[in-house]
């Protein structure tokens, strides 16, 4: 293949990132307004230019749309973590998605990014001692509140990765798979995955016999070996693995 080749395969690569994302940002502003309809939010019915009623309203970048994603509600040890992110409406970032189909390198600069990039973000964390209380969607669903809560900017409406969140005041669209759909979801998913695993991996530190830095936690059969041969250590769920001691 020639440089000129390369490059060209280059550009068609760029210009199809491009166009996913586009779809991506068309599809979540989508998800909002067939739950709502333009009608129910004040920033568009301001009288100022291009607030009328269509498809996508000029005044759309007046509405703050927050994804939530949660991290860690399937391991038997530490916390489950939840991110919250408003995206700018003119942002540019490339390459978000699920957290989980994406490599830990491009997790890892994509996090960076969107901390940068962002209007706002917050993760929370809801340790193991709390899951064991309340349960883990409970607990999810604290952590998700949480996240919200420490949102430096208040939100018009927020899409959640599949669930409708308790005790919130702010209109909610709950979207199966929201985290390969929607853009501001897709980076919820990233800022609560690498959160979580980086936390896992100085726990590894504390606790090497459990290798927690590999599995983050996620019952894998060198990790349920390691609770039956060592036992729990702190950081374990305890209902998680009353089948393992």
């Amino acid at each position: 293949m020639t440089k000129a080749e390369r490059e060209q395969k280059k550009q068609e690569k760029l210009l199809a990132e491009q166009q996913r994302v586009a779809g991506m940002r068309a599809f979540e502003r989508d998800a909002v307004l067939r739950q709502f309809g333009t009608g129910f939010f004040p920033e568009l019915l301001s009288g100022e230019p291009g607030s009328e009623q269509s498809d996508h309203p000029e005044g759309w970048d007046r509405i703050l749309i927050c994804g939530i994603d949660e991290a860690g509600r399937g391991p038997l040890a530490g916390p489950v973590a939840a991110g919250a992110v408003i995206l700018r409406p003119d942002h540019d970032i490339l390459y978000l998605n699920d957290s989980k189909k994406l490599s830990a390198a491009k997790r890892d600069m994509l996090f960076d990014v969107i901390k940068e990039e962002a209007l706002a973000w917050q993760v929370s964390l809801v340790w193991q001692e709390r899951i064991d209380e309340i349960n883990i969607l409970q607990a999810t669903y604290e952590a998700m509140r949480s996240a919200v809560a420490g949102l430096s900017v208040q939100p018009s409406v927020l899409l959640n990765d599949a669930v409708t969140i308790p005790m919130l005041n702010i209109p909610q669209v709950p979207v199966v798979k929201g985290d390969a759909k929607c853009l501001s979801i897709a980076a919820a998913s990233i800022l609560a995955k690498v959160t979580r695993d980086r936390l896992m991996e100085e726990m590894d530190q504390k606790y090497p016999e459990y290798g927690f830095a590999k599995h983050k936690g996620y019952g894998t059969r060198e990790h349920i070996e390691a609770i039956r041969k060592y036992g729990p250590c702190p950081i374990h769920r305890r209902t998680f693995i009353q089948n393992y001691i």
